[in-house]
């Protein structure tokens, strides 16, 4: 295989999330492989600093915020997108809230209606933007950001967990619907990431070392070991892979 099925040379990446974190390695690598990137987050100003840092690189990048809550936002970052790059070829769903941590049974209502509308309504939104356009051009790869979470029970991320489940149904629901359109759609689910939006799951130094003690690897992810998976199920490389849910938690769930 000749390894310029890795690349993505020209094609149209948005990615939401995308101005820190897993969002902004994933960004980051897909530009580095040739991608123009679109780079998104409730903020501008820290979107712009990911997109000029990019095309100080020799990259092409953009910035456009978006606040994945509103309809109208997610509207306008894909309008923007095609009227600035092109009709995107890629999009990565990779915003999320998690506003309550602890035990489903103190929950309330709002919280978890914020969580469901944010992290699976608003996925749906995107990817029904996005596939008229992609369809027109002969197909695109679509990549959900999940999490193990969604595979596992857990007493202080249930309703998070929940929805991180939906989104594999959404992928493999999306995945049939638009698989006769050569439209993929996978899920990434990552396990422990030092990232900000996960600090509260890292921080404490006794809990981190119980949690790696039993984990193959012994040590928690980086962004940047999730950016390439991203990159690989975006790229011709996976031509054949649609509906899938790659785990990537140095190995937390077989333990």
């Amino acid at each position: 295989m000749s390894a310029g099925r890795f690349q993505l040379d020209g094609m149209v990446a948005v990615i939401t999330g995308s101005s820190r974190g897993i969002g902004r390695a994933i960004a980051e690598t897909m530009a580095d492989l040739g991608a123009k990137v679109v780079i998104s987050s409730r903020n501008a100003e820290p979107c712009r600093e990911v997109a000029d840092k990019i095309t100080g690189s020799g990259g092409t990048a953009i910035a456009q915020p978006c606040n994945i809550s509103r309809k109208q936002d997610v509207e306008e970052l894909i309008s923007v997108t095609t009227r600035e790059l092109g009709t995107p070829d890629i999009l990565v769903c990779n915003a999320a809230v998690n506003p309550y941590f602890g035990p489903l049974e103190g929950i309330e209502d709002e919280a978890f209606d914020k969580i469901m509308s944010s992290n699976i309504k608003s996925n749906l939104w995107l990817c029904n933007r996005v596939a008229p356009g992609m369809k027109e051009k002969g197909g695109g790869a679509i990549v959900i950001i999940s999490s193990i979470a969604g595979l596992r029970g857990t007493e202080v991320l249930g309703a998070y967990g929940i929805s991180k489940a939906a989104d594999f149904s959404l992928a493999r629901n999306l995945a049939v619907e638009h698989g006769p359109d050569n439209i993929r759609v996978n899920c990434i689910a990552p396990g422990l990431v030092k990232t900000d939006f996960a600090r509260k799951l890292w921080e404490d130094e006794k809990s981190l070392a119980r949690r790696t003690q039993t984990t193959p690897l012994r040590r928690i992810g980086m962004p940047e070991e999730i950016g390439p998976i991203a990159a690989f199920l975006a790229s011709p490389a996976s031509s054949f892979i649609t509906g899938q849910v790659i785990v990537a938690d140095g190995g937390v769930t077989i333990a």
